[in-house]
């Protein structure tokens, strides 16, 4: 503990002679953060970069980039960081609603964006992501995630110019704009791409380049195939002869962690968007940032140890962003990437898959068990629960979970996909397979979520399923996100496979363009795309006005009743003393469900149910019908 005591004074004084030797003004509040950050800042940059030569000449100069933007950042921005340093937990508000949505296909351009904010503000939403959007080619951008600059727009959506302009109109509307950052790959044709296939030594070394098969070969000993279909194993063939990291598409170029020059350059760009106004980034492919010869190359330790170093930065120079991972991998690492130091919210992919699961099985154990086990994360962290993103639902539970309940998992996953593709008799689903592979039954699911709920086989339950599906998204602690479009129940669109560069994916048939029809009967609820409105703005309303219903807190409940999910939401005190609850029931089954009263002997007999407002006598049990669901005020006897 001394050594590094000493080190970190010694890279102090190094840092801050630099700073006076650059005639940087930052200003007293950058100095008191450098003065709290350093230290963290110092121990993980070491942790990763120390047995360099240069390491602190690379810290130093990190330093100096970060003090350069913060003294570019403009003054309203600053305002905002000084607020949400006073009020750490602002996400974690019970009046937090999210939306996310493709640019142009939801309005077109960014300026199409800015025309909706009166309907977002009509909606409730306080946080607004934008799929990807900056400069990436086509056909090969993979739908925006090959990005071949961060800091310009692709010029069909607008410029960055309006991407600002459309920040500071969000953010005087309360709400925070979300964007992507793909950072663990570029485009081929991003400019450190096309140096680096120039033949360029210094951006060679910016991706996992090799003159050889020997490493690639070492490596892929132990890597898993992310596209099989596009290319074998995780290299691809340069066309100067040379093999370079690819995980996923073959235009889509690894970045090389272990050069602080990558680090210090990505670093650069993300404090850029900072500056722009984003207030969230959605960390891409988290698992797969940090690479090591012998070992898998996901979730390394030194990737959690990247995202520390990353946020880090962000104290100093950006201190109200956040970071929101994505990590579709086994639940126990999902978890690992939630810290207020590292992503302070996550995706919760677990809940989204089981809500599926539940839907299709009519039984809410798998779901009930996640809940128990692997809902609670740490203060001062937050889930963002969706029903549906703009991706594929994968089977994402763990195996072992689902063998304690007597469920072969892989057995299983073939049940759910052949369930949400028709191919199962009685489904009541329209999916499409995505990556279907009919010699194993393995697949993945598109269909937007009124598709998936069966609105074109019976649109009155389609509409139950899709609310009943929401009310766990909304009540069970975390961000509401929802996919633009699900509110009133947009369907699949059938004709994707005409667009040029969707043919062979079939994600897009759940990336429509904008409902306009839908929208228009949004409030006729006597239509279902009406009935599915009034049921989302019914829930976003109560939450708000429920206290119980902010932050991330859950406590289990049991029913002993294999259809009916519940769960508890804890509050403050009530005047008795005693902490105030919310009781979440949400029937699966398509049958009505009658709880007894013994199963409430925990609470007192007089319950509200907060979103009709009807009052209940808990000694006398509840009785749910097929696919309802309640949120009920209960006293804690």
């Amino acid at each position: 503990m001394q050594e590094f005591v000493s080190l970190d004074e010694t890279a102090r004084q190094h840092v801050d002679g630099a700073l006076a030797g650059a005639d940087l003004n930052a200003g007293a509040d950058f100095n008191q953060r450098l003065q709290r950050h350093f230290p963290d800042l110092c121990r993980l940059f070491h942790s990763l970069y120390g047995a360099r030569s240069d390491w602190l000449d690379q810290l130093t100069a990190l330093v100096l980039h970060s003090a350069r933007s913060w003294q570019e950042r403009p003054a309203e921005l600053k305002v905002i960081d000084a607020g949400r340093e006073a009020n750490r937990d602002w996400f974690l508000s019970n009046d937090m609603l999210g939306g996310v949505c493709y640019v142009d296909r939801y309005a077109e351009s960014l300026e199409g964006v800015r025309s909706r904010i009166p309907y977002f503000k009509e909606l409730g939403l306080t946080y607004l992501h934008l799929m990807p959007l900056f400069l990436a080619p086509e056909p090969h951008s993979d739908g925006g995630y090959a990005v071949s600059s961060y800091r310009e727009v692709n010029p069909k959506l607008g410029t960055m110019e309006q991407l600002r302009s459309l920040a500071t109109e969000l953010r005087a509307n309360g709400i925070s704009l979300v964007v992507d950052f793909i950072f663990n790959h570029t485009s081929d044709e991003h400019e450190w791409a096309r140096r680096a296939a120039g033949g360029d030594p210094e951006y060679s070394d910016y991706y996992w380049i090799f003159p050889d098969r020997t490493m690639p070969d070492a490596f892929e000993q132990n890597v898993r195939e992310i596209f099989p279909e596009n290319h074998a194993g995780s290299f691809i063939q340069m066309e100067d002869g040379r093999w370079i990291w690819a995980t996923f598409h073959n235009y889509q170029w690894d970045l090389n962690y272990s050069n602080p020059d990558v680090f210090r350059a990505m670093a650069g760009e993300m404090l850029f968007l900072a500056n722009q106004g984003v207030d969230i980034l959605r960390m891409d492919a988290v698992a797969f940032i940090w690479k090591q010869l012998g070992t898998p190359c996901e979730n390394l330790p030194e990737a959690h140890t990247l995202l520390q170093a990353f946020n880090a930065v962000c104290r100093l120079a950006a201190p109200s962003l956040l970071f929101k991972s994505e990590a579709i991998v086994h639940p126990d690492e999902v978890a690992l990437y939630i810290d207020p130091a590292e992503c302070q919210i996550s995706y919760n992919p677990l809940q989204m898959a089981l809500i599926w699961e539940a839907l299709a099985t009519r039984d809410v154990s798998l779901l009930a068990q996640a809940l128990e086990r692997r809902h609670n994360i740490p203060e001062g962290t937050s889930w963002v629960n969706y029903v549906r993103s703009h991706d594929d639902i994968g089977w994402t539970f763990a195996d072992e979970d689902a063998a304690e309940l007597g469920i072969n998992g892989f057995d299983h996953r073939r049940f759910l996909n052949s369930f949400y593709v028709n191919r199962f008799p009685g489904s009541f689903a329209r999916g499409v397979p995505f990556q279907d592979n009919p010699k194993t039954g393995d697949c993945r699911i598109s269909g937007t979520t009124a598709s998936l709920c069966g609105m074109e086989v019976d649109p009155a339950e389609a509409v139950e399923r899709i609310l009943l599906a929401h009310s766990v998204a909304f009540s069970t602690g975390g961000i509401p996100l929802l996919y633009l479009g699900d509110e009133v129940g947009q369907i699949n669109d059938y004709g994707f496979d005409r667009e040029e560069g969707h043919e062979t994916d079939s994600r897009w048939v759940h990336r429509p363009h904008f409902p306009e029809e839908q929208y228009e009967h949004r409030l006729d609820p006597s239509t279902p795309e009406g009935a599915v409105y009034a049921g989302m703005k019914r829930m976003i309303q109560v939450r708000a006005g429920t206290p119980e219903l902010a932050g991330t807190r859950l406590i289990d409940f049991h029913t002993n009743n294999r259809g009916v999910l519940a769960y508890q939401r804890p509050g403050g005190r009530n005047p008795s003393g005693k902490e105030s609850r919310v009781l979440a029931l949400a029937n699966f089954s398509d049958q009505s469900q009658a709880l007894p009263a013994e199963t409430f002997s925990a609470f007192s007999a007089a319950a509200v149910d907060l979103l009709s407002e009807a009052e209940l006598q808990l000694d006398e049990g509840v009785t749910l019908l097929p696919r309802q669901y309640v949120w009920l005020r209960v006293n804690p006897n």
